[in-house]
């Protein structure tokens, strides 16, 4: 398994190795010696799977604050998305900068989220499946987001907005300057 930091160094891109033969293949998805070793100790409490059926489905971005705030392990079992993971922890040297990576089946990559960034996808496929893993039971009292195009953010994002089918929820959230501060950057 490879784990690698980003240009955000507390998201990391995830690489398990699949070893295949005539049966179809078998691969390690997680595996908490490497992940610790990787500076990744957090405990996975839920899974969840959605599935998109256009591209150009956008999910996001998110995030839950505490006591409930999420940590995820986002992989794509069928199709691609580029993903996306927002730094909203005020005072971060990386506040407001964000990480996009390709995330795909093919690939079999994953992508590590630490809590205290807004999460978000698009598919670049149809019928995409995506499975994530997080560390708190989903809360709607407790679950925020941020705009999903909003432009200060400077995402490039797969699609152009009228193109983009997002849910009534997302279309209304916040721009990130307007989006209340629930985290704080700390070294600890």
């Amino acid at each position: 398994m490879d784990i690698q930091a980003t240009s955000i160094p507390e998201v990391k891109i995830i690489a398990p190795k699949k070893f295949g033969d005539a049966r179809g293949f078998f691969s390690e998805t997680y595996n908490q010696r490497a992940f610790h070793a990787a500076g990744i100790t957090d405990v996975w409490i839920q899974d969840n799977h959605s599935m998109s059926g256009p591209k150009g489905t956008v999910r996001g971005l998110h995030y839950q604050i505490e006591p409930t705030a999420q940590a995820k392990l986002v992989r794509v079992v069928k199709g691609a998305i580029l993903d996306v993971a927002v730094d909203i922890r005020k005072g971060s040297p990386t506040y407001g900068r964000h990480v996009a990576c390709e995330i795909s089946a093919d690939a079999w990559n994953q992508i590590y989220v630490p809590a205290g960034f807004a999460h978000g996808f698009c598919t670049l496929m149809p019928e995409t499946e995506v499975l994530y893993k997080v560390t708190a039971l989903y809360s709607k009292d407790d679950e925020f987001g941020i705009l999903w195009n909003d432009p200060a953010l400077g995402i490039d994002w797969p699609i152009k907005p009228s193109d983009a089918l997002l849910s009534d929820k997302d279309k209304i959230l916040p721009t990130f300057a307007n989006a209340p501060v629930h985290f704080t950057y700390s070294t600890s």
